[in-house]
This record gives C-alpha cells, structure tokens and sequence, in this order.
C-alpha cells in the first residue's frame, strides 16, 4: 500500500508496567473513506526487527454501491511488503503478472528487491455488495545484501500456516518460529509475525526468544504485569524477559505479535522506498519520474504519481 502522507504516530504513556518499553498511540489517516491507522515508522521508533512500517487498516464497511479500495499501481525498492486480512478481500496485482485474491488468514509476501510495481483494489465481485475490510499491512526492510535482489512474489493460504490452540488461546502464525511452530514461508532475516486472539483470563507466555518484540492490539484489552492496555495502540516490550499476555475485559483480546533480529545498520525510508542509500532512493524517485519500473498487466492505465509532483 502506498507510504500516505499521514502525521506521525505519538507516544503515550508507558504506565509503570516495566514490561513495556515504548508505548504507540498510531494516528489516524483516512484514504478515501478507508481509515489507516500508522504505528511504524515513527521519529522515535523507527523498526522493530525488520518491521519498518506497520499499518492497521480498517476495520471498514463499504456499502456495496461501487464503494471500493483502489490503492493504483506504485512502486517498492528495499523490502518486502507483508498484507495479513482478518475480515474482505484484497486484489494484488505486479509487474511480474502476478494476480491474486488476499482473503482473512492467508498472507501475500512481496519482495520488491531492486524495483516492483503492484496495485491493490477491492475484486469485482465485491464492489456491488456489502462487504468489510479489516488486516494489517507490514514493510519488512531486507538485509543489505539482499536490498538489489530479483523481485518476488509469494501467496500463502491460511491452511497452510501452522495453528496455535490451547487453553483459551487460539491464533496462527503467519512469519517465523513461534511456540514450537513455523511458519513455511520465506523470510529474509529472524522474522517473528503471529495472530493471537485470548479469551477473558486466558494468559500466555510471550519468551525473549527474538532480540526486539512488540505486539499491536487489533481488538479488546490486554493485561500485562498489571496493567491494561486497549485496542489500536503498539507495544514494544523490553528485551530479554518472558512476557505474559492475559485477555482482559468482557470479550478477551486479538492480537498481532511481531519482531526478530535488529538490522545491521539504519534504514532510509521516503514514499514507498527503503534502503541503506540515500543515493539509491534519489534513484528510484528518478526510474519512476521516467516510468522505468514497467507496467502491471490488467492495471497499466493508472498510476499513483511521486509526491510533490
């Protein structure tokens, strides 16, 4: 989805909950009647392991008279983009002629590499009838080494991502290692992405095993150490210590965790571009000026132009 021009998320109040190292209070953009909350990059926290950008979309209804999501083609450089719906249906589409339908629990993984283009609309058959949108959508910055490589596409359905059940807590992991499970689906570096939901009083252990964790709380209240913290806010937590996660209130909680290994170095991030180069991101604002990243297949006649212009 393309980098909005939106106010950078803001920082809350942390509470005494030592547990909870940076407390996110995303804010809110709307893009054409669909609201999208950003909780990463900010000035202050700009990654969680390779989490570079972390977008909370919706959730949303359209009412079926035409209403759509048109996100129009655009470009990536530097990353892999990372779209996980709870609820609707996305339709992807990139310059390698790729065309997919995103639905809840499946997880598209693009990696853009030296240069991609994709557009993202609600399909055809959604666009007369009601219908909700809700997910997450993620940017994972790639090693820099690896920031040149071929782009690549990759769609995983959900009943291929392993499954977490057990004592009133239920989800699935979507990237990496997590509770004994793994998820088959390619990363680039340690990369932690995991949908939990918890019913009132259940509890959960969240170990250190990677080096940098945080969790955004996509619906109810959570209890850690204490302390309660709501829906739509980002919680980075302290490294090293186990954690334990309770569902609080009435209805429990759902949950995303995510994380894993720190980059080796900063990042650069302006629009849709990433890299460890500022030189290389001027790059990429010239290839797309000059209309070098090529065309999507189904979707050539429209284009998202470089802001500013």
């Amino acid at each position: 989805m393309s980098f909005f021009p939106g106010p950078d998320p803001e920082f809350g109040d942390a509470q005494s909950c030592k547990a909870v190292s940076q407390l996110i209070l995303p804010r809110t953009s709307d893009i054409g009647g669909f609201e999208v909350r950003r909780a990463l990059p900010t000035i202050k926290r700009r990654l969680v392991g390779p989490f570079i950008f972390f977008d909370r979309m919706g959730p949303a209804r359209f009412g079926g008279n035409g209403e759509a999501l048109d996100v129009k083609p655009h470009p990536h450089i530097g990353l892999s983009t990372v779209t996980y719906l709870t609820s609707g249906e996305i339709g992807h589409r990139d310059t390698l002629g790729n065309h997919t339908v995103i639905r809840p629990g499946d997880v598209n993984l693009m990696t853009a590499g030296r240069g991609i283009v994709h557009s993202e609309r609600t399909p055809e058959d959604l666009r007369l009838r009601p219908h909700a949108l809700s997910g997450v959508q993620t940017w994972l910055a790639l090693p820099e080494n690896d920031e040149e490589i071929d782009p690549t596409f990759g769609h995983t359905e959900k009943n291929a991502l392993p499954t977490i059940s057990e004592n009133g807590v239920s989800g699935r992991v979507v990237l990496g290692d997590f509770s004994g499970l793994k998820a088959d689906v390619h990363t680039f570096t340690d990369t932690l992405f995991v949908d939990l939901a918890l019913r009132p009083g259940a509890r959960f252990s969240f170990p250190a095993e990677h080096e940098e964790r945080a969790i955004y709380v996509l619906e109810g209240e959570i209890e850690i150490a204490g302390d309660v913290f709501k829906a739509e806010q980002l919680l980075v937590l302290a490294p090293h210590d186990t954690i334990t996660i309770s569902g609080a209130g009435e209805h429990g909680c759902r949950l995303m965790l995510f994380g894993g290994a720190a980059l080796e170095k900063p990042r650069h991030i302006w629009w849709n571009f990433v890299s460890s180069s500022k030189e290389r991101i001027e790059q990429a604002k010239e290839d797309w000026r000059q209309g070098r990243f090529g065309l999507v297949p189904g979707d050539e006649t429209e284009f998202v132009p470089l802001p500013g212009r």
